[in-house]
């Protein structure tokens, strides 16, 4: 199930000081189609402890290239060896592209999208707004842009160049903490922020759909900015770069619920094959299946990607944290198993349907 692909550095381009725009050949590239806001999932052993990764592809469909954004993180092992130790001509190793956080591209209609990035979120939103610009010629594209000052926004160069080339059809917004001088551009975006910038730059009423990707307190303002002023949840797309504490807490809490209950049988299929394990209720379904040594699909292991989706078919089960699958996919028993704690003495979880 964790299948993972060659993929080649063909060039390595630096957007900004301490982030890279990696150019990567796929040995399979049939494997490597991608939709527009999806993600791919690398993994490198560091001094023998392997580590997974998702990083955004920011390529657009007629890019005609497989490209991935990454911005160097404070004591983060694989975005520092992708700023300063890798190569042209290095290989890598990376799952199939994945992810929701992605809208359907129709040239036949005309839409109105809203988009909110803060940082390196803007990866997966480069990759949409491209192809959005370029296959529907009738859609208009209103991109916020947070940055903590001008020499940190990435792709700076490349979104003035579209800015220019679509005139009339993209508006690029760049909110600064540092260096701008209207004070409705200065800051971080937050409910107040949107509510100035709703007020006379933004059209709500005419928008279509939503997309928002950065860290979790801006995307939880923005989104609830938005529904106040009149957007549907299903108008309003996201995609988190990191969890907060409430799934660490939660998982206490559950821990000290079911301290000294019984184990339950879990039977999980995975690549045509059903496996019967025994499990203990503190675990979840991800970890249990990696201590089983199944080869079970996963990533960030924070309720933040969808790599390790699954679907529960039988047992009772609690979701600590999901920032990654819709409501209707949640109704449909869809679950991230890295966030799924059996409460039933039987639960059978299903990795092949998705």
């Amino acid at each position: 199930m964790s299948q993972f692909h060659p993929l080649t550095v063909t060039d390595i381009h630096r957007t900004i000081r301490d982030a890279v725009v990696l150019t990567l050949a796929p040995d399979n590239p049939e494997a490597f189609r991608f939709v527009p806001g999806q993600y791919l999932t690398f993994k490198r052993d560091f001094d023998g402890t392997e580590l997974r990764r998702n990083y955004s592809i920011c390529a657009g469909l007629d890019d005609g290239t497989l490209q991935v954004g990454i911005k160097r993180v404070d004591g983060g092992a694989f975005s520092t060896f992708a700023n300063t130790a890798l190569r042209v001509g290095d290989t890598l190793l990376a799952m199939p592209p994945m992810g929701n956080f992605c809208t359907e591209i129709d040239p036949n209609k005309g839409k109105s999208y809203l988009g909110f990035a803060g940082g390196s979120g803007i990866t997966p939103i480069l990759s949409i707004l491209k192809t959005v610009l370029a296959r529907e010629p009738d859609s208009m594209f209103t991109l916020l842009y947070a940055n903590r000052a001008v020499h940190t926004i990435m792709f700076r160069e490349e979104l003035e160049d579209l800015k220019n080339r679509y005139m009339g059809r993209l508006t690029l917004i760049h909110v600064l903490e540092t260096g701008q001088d209207i004070d409705l551009f200065s800051g971080r975006i937050d409910a107040a922020k949107c509510e100035a910038l709703f007020k006379s730059w933004v059209n709500i009423a005419a928008t279509d759909m939503a997309l928002i990707c950065g860290p979790e307190p801006m995307m939880l303002a923005i989104a609830g900015a938005l529904e106040s002023h009149g957007l549907r949840k299903d108008q309003i797309k996201f995609e988190l770069f990191g969890a907060g504490q409430k799934g660490r807490l939660a998982k206490q809490a559950l821990s000290d619920r079911v301290q000294g209950a019984a184990e339950t049988r879990a039977e999980i299929t995975l690549d045509g094959t059903t496996h019967s394990i025994e499990m203990a209720k503190d675990l979840s379904v991800l970890e249990a299946a990696l201590g089983n040594s199944l080869d079970a699909p996963f990533a960030c292991k924070a309720g933040v990607c969808s790599t390790c989706k699954a679907k529960v078919t039988a047992g009772e089960y609690e979701m600590l944290s999901n920032h990654a699958l819709e409501d209707y996919e949640v109704e449909a028993g869809f679950v991230l198993t890295c966030q799924c704690y059996p409460l039933s003495d039987a639960i059978t979880v299903d990795y092949d349907q998705h």
